[in-house]
């Protein structure tokens, strides 16, 4: 009688359903591009929403920070939303993040491959009234970080 040589079936399927095991709780705390641009913005707004204005601008795309010198943006925000508008802070919603295949900022400016475009709404409660401002909000990975960009087409 000959003996059969190998792996018993029971110990191949443990190892295999162990390795499927692995791999679906590696994708599980995965988070997509999407969600990653999802959260940048989330700071973003989370930072505005505390009038911490330096942390937000931190977040921009080098391109933005052109824009705007740091404490001018920090004294600019502040004085709109809270000196013009009224308000000290604002609630806002972040809408689910579309990939574009290219986009720019300017007509003129840099174009961007895999960017992802994210709707927000900041809804304001003012000596106005309430109102809301709705802006699409773009993020590109680069050089290993999410950054922010606002359209300015």
């Amino acid at each position: 009688m000959r003996r059969r040589r190998g792996l018993p079936i029971q110990l191949i399927l443990i190892i295999v359903g162990a390795i499927l095991f692995v791999i679906l709780v590696i994708s599980f705390f995965r988070s997509s591009p999407e969600e990653e641009a999802k959260e940048l913005v989330h700071s973003f707004y989370k930072y505005e929403q505390d009038a911490d204005f330096g942390s937000s601008w931190e977040l921009f795309h080098p391109l933005m920070q052109e824009r705007f010198q740091k404490a001018d943006y920090i004294q600019q925000r502040n004085h709109v939303f809270v000196g013009h508008f009224g308000t000290d802070t604002f609630k806002f919603t972040i809408e689910d993040a579309e990939k574009l295949k290219s986009w720019q900022m300017t007509q003129n400016s840099t174009t961007f491959h895999d960017v992802y475009k994210v709707p927000i709404t900041q809804t304001y409660k003012s000596t106005y009234g309430t109102f809301s401002i709705h802006q699409d909000v773009f993020v590109v990975h680069e050089d290993g970080d999410w950054m922010l960009l606002w359209s300015y087409r």
